[in-house]
This record gives structure tokens, sequence and C-alpha cells, in this order.
């Protein structure tokens, strides 16, 4: 998985008025948790926009001017509710041998067959909560749904793997092609009806040939 650097200071007053002062210095204030103890540190706010605007999923290298460094993984973020400004990031420190649980974005491949007679391609989850030791985060959750027919679907069942565990029952339904007014049937099907045809024809100009 790919990670995004962000350098902060540690915070050596965590009270609202400090919190207050930071804010208005274009900071944002940080928590990292998971370790021995709390980290509280704060960084630019402009040092989170390719974090936090963006579907992908990253994990987080927390750079200190102390010179410590922690791997981490973003938990949970507040905005303001009228600016969307930032007003707290909370992370979570990762470890090589603890897995973690992380949501990680769905990316379709492929043009489907049903879409191509008139299908709907419907996205019931964009992401997925997925549990794994840091090493094997992947980027994203690539499924083909090339082969997907009207009325197919692909569900977590379907994407079963040896590097990480799904935190979904194996029916929860991924995407899938629904039927549509415009829908019409598999091109296979056709092309056996299709060939269908010519014998039919052939028979009827039989007999026209005799008279």
């Amino acid at each position: 998985m790919k990670s995004i650097t962000i350098n902060g200071s540690q915070r050596e007053s965590v009270g609202k008025k400090a919190t207050k002062a930071l804010r208005n210095a274009g900071q944002v204030p940080c928590v990292l948790y998971g370790g021995d103890k709390p980290v509280h540190f704060a960084a630019a706010e402009l040092a989170f926009s390719k974090l936090v605007y963006t579907p992908n999923a990253h994990t987080v290298v927390i750079a200190l001017d102390n010179g410590e460094t922690f791997n981490a993984v973003l938990q949970d973020i507040q905005f303001h509710p009228v600016t969307d400004r930032i007003l707290h990031i909370d992370f979570y420190q990762l470890f090589e041998d603890k897995e973690i649980a992380l949501n990680i974005p769905v990316q379709l491949v492929g043009n489907s067959r049903g879409v191509k007679n008139g299908g709907v391609l419907r996205r019931n989850n964009r992401k997925l909560r997925i549990k794994a030791l840091p090493v094997n985060l992947p980027d994203f959750i690539e499924i083909d749904i090339t082969p997907l027919k009207i009325g197919d679907k692909v569900a977590v069942g379907d994407l079963l793997n040896d590097k990480y565990s799904f935190l979904h029952t194996d029916n929860t339904v991924v995407c899938q092609i629904k039927t549509s007014r415009v829908a019409v049937e598999d091109e296979e099907d056709e092309e056996e009806e299709g060939a269908e045809a010519p014998a039919a024809e052939g028979a009827e100009a039989a007999p026209a040939a005799q008279e």
C-alpha cells in the first residue's frame, strides 16, 4: 500500500486554548494511538490534502521534529460543520506483526457483458473493510466484471484470498448487473437464435423451387 509522509511537531500542551491557537495558525491537532501511550502532535492542514481528500487508501509515516517516526493509518477525522475545515485527526500506530482493520476501495475493471446488453451496473459497496498485516494491505480490491451477465453479482465470498480477511459476511454483495427496460438477451442466446434462422429460410425456399 502506498504511504504518505506527514511532517509534524509534538504538542507539549493539549488544552483548549493551545488547540485553538494551533487551528488559528493553520495547524491540525492530532493524536496517535496504539503504542505504549498516546502521542499528541500537530501538522499543517495542507499536509493532509492527499490523505483526506481522496478515495484511495494510504498508510502514513508520521515524522516528528524531534526525530521520531511512526507508521500509522488514519482512524478518525473531525470536520467543522460549516466550513469543512479539518478540526482533529486520530491515527492508529502500525506494527509489522499486528493485523489492522481498514476500509479498502473497490476498483472495477473490464466491460460487463450484461451492461453491453442494456443492463445496469450497481455498485453496492465501494469500499470493503478488511483485516491484514500491514505488509499485506492492498491499495485497492480489483474485480473484473467482464464476464458478468444480467442478473449476475459478485459477493464477498467470491473474493476470498490468503493475504487478508474480509470483515463482512460472504453473501455481502459488492456489485451486480440489474436488468432494465432496454435490456436485451445475452449475445450467446442471440447467436444461437441467429444460427437457426437460415435453416428455417432454406426449408421455406425448397417448396418454392419445386413450383
